[in-house]
Order: C-alpha cells, then sequence, then structure tokens
C-alpha cells in the first residue's frame, strides 16, 4: 500500500494539529525494531497522527529513518522539524476517523 500524496495546504493542516500533540512515540539507541512498528501501528489506528521524536540521531540518519517509517508503517510523513516527525494514515474505517483532511 502507498502511502498518500497529499497537497501543502493538507499537510498545513495536519502539521498545525500536530503542534499541540506531545511526542507519542520515541526513537532511540534500540532503531526501528519490530516492537517500535508495532506501537506505531497501535498509535496510527488510535490517533491516526502520531508525533515522534528521534533521540541521539543526526540529520542524514534521521531523513533515512522518515522514508523507512513512512514506507514500512503504511503511513504519510507529513512534517519534519529537527529532531520531530508527524506521520499521518486515516483510519481505515470512515466511522472512526478524527481527523478530516478537506480535499
Amino acid at each position: 500500500m502507498d502511502a498518500p500524496l497529499f497537497t501543502g495546504s493538507q499537510k498545513s493542516r495536519l502539521r498545525g494539529l500536530g503542534q499541540h500533540l506531545e511526542a507519542s512515540l520515541k526513537l532511540g539507541r534500540g532503531g526501528l525494531t519490530p516492537a517500535f512498528f508495532e506501537e506505531l501501528q497501535r498509535q496510527l489506528h488510535a490517533r491516526e497522527l502520531v508525533k515522534l521524536r528521534f533521540l541521539g540521531a543526526d540529520r542524514d540518519e534521521r531523513a533515512t529513518f522518515f522514508a523507512r517509517i513512512a514506507s514500512e508503517g503504511r503511513c504519510a510523513c507529513v512534517g519534519a522539524v529537527g529532531h520531530t516527525a508527524l506521520f499521518y494514515r486515516a483510519n481505515p474505517d470512515p466511522a472512526l476517523r478524527r481527523i478530516t483532511v478537506p480535499e
């Protein structure tokens, strides 16, 4: 499943919502483990928008992590600043969606 492509205004809306979130996942020395991806899936299903904080990773590592997380996590990276990134995936059940992304 490919991650959805968002327009600039859609990403801007999601980043605006993300500003009010605390980082709910932290990626440290353990790296991208199966347990990390299980927790990411759980949080994406529950919240749709997840803020992730990278601990101790340099800029190049973070860029690689963003792409890998989006691909393996079946979600989209909608914004990244410094050691923080924001990932989004709409709930597959329209009745359970918490965030509306305008067309």
